[in-house]
């Protein structure tokens, strides 16, 4: 069964560009742009993963992740946090987040932390 990647950007240049970069990998995308949307459509599709930005308007990446952390159903969802914040690591961190990466990133390290942790 191929695994599912939900990316949650309010930014759609990123979530087209994670898309693209997500089509070398052997999994389906699912995009949010409204993360006051994203927790419900979570809860609906159950990925295997969560790309989120952790700064976007009304519902931030690190609320997200704390609500996802505080769910049963979703808590073993692995969870990259991307951000261009200085402090971003850290708030991602404390939030629960499994791995940060900084915008901007490399494309190959995405596909790297994509493909290792859905071994």
């Amino acid at each position: 069964m191929k695994k599912k990647i939900f990316i949650c950007d309010d930014d759609l240049g990123i979530v087209d560009m994670l898309e693209l970069i997500l089509e070398f990998t052997d999994a389906d995308t699912i995009s949010e742009g409204n993360s006051i949307h994203a927790f419900d459509r979570l809860l609906e599709t159950k990925p295997n993963m969560l790309i989120v930005d952790l700064w976007m308007p009304v519902v931030s990446g690190d609320q997200l992740i704390r609500r996802i952390r505080s769910t049963d159903a979703l808590r073993d969802l692995y969870i990259i946090c991307i951000s261009a914040s200085r402090d971003g690591e850290k708030i991602a961190q404390e939030a629960g987040a499994d791995l940060f990466l900084a915008k901007p990133f490399d494309m190959d390290d995405i596909i790297r932390a994509v493909e290792g942790a859905l071994v």
